[in-house]
């Protein structure tokens, strides 16, 4: 008995394999659900790192975002504008600061190339196939025969499919003779990058990947063992080849390592991978991460200590002392090591938010125009800190400034998408601000940005 389907039952079954197909298609991209991870210390050490490198490739420094990504997995990538994501999986997999900047090297290959802009001249393609073997396919079915219409369309999705995936790999090649590029020119080896593909090998081979003909179609990148013999083939004739790490860019890249450990594991393997007979500067701040989520305000405080006995003046040394004492309940304790880390790192703007919210939890009114000088000079350097305009909104509040406040609670919503209460503060901002201001015109464009998303996810429904 032949099962004969209506057109109507039919064309719902092939949206729901187009989708299919789609999502395997663009499962390598990573969500947007990520939170992003923001300290002070990293995100230096990420610009430093990749300053040669966007040299390299004729960019100004500033014009490449670094955000780093709360997210165990060992990936990077690129999603529109100029922006590198990284995973805290990729930064805790990595043994030196040189395999982070071959993997950066390599996405910075699919910013140059335009991959993420020209990502449709990859779909136009597949999905011209896709139409394609969906009419004949629907014409099929309409003769009579639906076993045949769904042949057709599923081996139209095969050839769609693969037309996707080789356009994929080719931009992955693409990004791994640019990496070799910049690397090149910015004078650091690819020692990096090829002990960086060896440990992806190494996972393939620990979780059972084998080489095949439908491993190699289904793939958005070039096998690893290919890309590992391009890519060495090319780094070995370079001058840098054997030239060593930066020792000033290892020795952060550990402490960052570290601190990204004790800040995300559960404090019994941070005590684990560093324990007490570890003394250098990485293990105390691991340890220091893990003994402050434990509560031990004391053995915390021993670590930033002995850490401060090294350098006096190291900032990042001074703000952790400030958080532990800080989120202890100590705030007057904190404002001196944390107004010290300030000024050493010429006001960098999430310390500055630290030490604004340690001068607002002292509850003494003498220190809240301190406060509102701190804050207000950290949105002005980073507008994207939610935290900051909150405590400013708290500041103004506190002075009985409400219509600033409002205002600095709409950047915060703004900044945290939250577009209906972020439209209604600035809106109420602007109605009571003086008409013409500096904060009257930002009440305007806050409220605009709002409206503008608000209609944009309208339509997008």
């Amino acid at each position: 008995m032949t099962l004969k389907l209506p057109l109507r039952q039919l064309g719902r079954n092939l949206r729901c394999t187009i989708a299919a197909v789609l999502a395997l298609a663009l499962s390598t991209t990573p969500a947007a659900a990520q939170s992003v991870l923001r300290d002070a210390e990293t995100e230096a050490l990420l610009r430093d790192m990749a300053a040669p490198i966007v040299a390299a490739a004729g960019f100004d420094p500033k014009a490449i975002d670094l955000v780093l990504l709360n997210d165990g997995s060992i990936n990077a990538f690129v999603a529109g504008g100029q922006a590198v994501y990284f995973h805290s999986g990729l930064i805790n997999a990595a043994d030196s600061v040189q395999e982070v900047q071959g993997v950066f090297a390599h996405e910075l290959g699919h910013i140059t190339g335009g991959h993420v802009i020209r990502g449709d001249e990859g779909g136009k393609p597949a999905t011209g196939i896709t139409l394609l073997s969906l009419l004949l396919g629907a014409a099929a079915a309409a003769a009579g025969s639906a076993e045949a219409g769904m042949g057709i369309f599923m081996a139209g999705q095969q050839a769609a499919l693969g037309k996707y995936l080789a356009f994929s790999r080719a931009q992955e090649s693409s990004a791994d003779a640019a990496s070799v590029e910049f690397l090149t020119k910015a004078g650091i080896s690819g020692r990096g990058s090829i002990n960086f593909f060896k440990k992806l090998q190494s996972q393939e081979f620990r979780y059972g990947y084998k080489r095949n003909a439908d491993a190699e179609f289904y793939s958005t990148h070039p096998m690893t063992s290919d890309r590992l013999t391009t890519l060495q083939d090319s780094f070995e004739q370079d001058p840098a080849w054997n030239k060593p790490v930066d020792p000033d860019l290892q020795a952060r890249f550990l402490r960052v390592k570290a601190k990204l450990l004790g800040y995300l594991a559960e404090p019994a393997a941070t005590l684990a991978a560093y324990p007490d007979w570890m003394t250098d500067a990485p293990a105390r701040y691991a340890r220091a991460y893990a003994f402050h989520k434990e509560a031990l305000m004391d053995k915390a405080l021993a670590e930033t200590d002995a850490l401060l006995k090294m350098d006096p003046n190291d900032p990042y040394a001074l703000e952790i002392r400030g958080q532990v004492l800080l989120e202890s309940g100590k705030p007057n304790e904190a404002l001196a090591p944390l107004r010290r880390a300030v000024e050493l790192t010429q006001n960098a703007p999430l310390i500055a938010t630290t030490l604004g919210h340690a001068l607002l939890a002292t509850e003494d009114k003498a220190n809240f125009a301190e406060a509102a000088r701190v804050l207000k000079t950290a949105v002005a350097r980073d507008r994207d800190n939610p935290f900051a305009w909150y405590q400013l909104g708290v500041v103004y509040e506190a002075q009985g400034d409400t219509p600033r406040a409002r205002l600095a609670s709409a950047e915060q919503q703004l900044g945290q998408l939250q577009l209906p209460e972020a439209l209604r503060n600035a809106e109420a901002a602007e109605t009571a601000l003086p008409k013409g201001s500096p904060d009257w015109l930002r009440a305007q464009d806050v409220a605009m940005s709002a409206r503008a998303m608000i209609e944009r996810a309208r339509k997008s429904r």
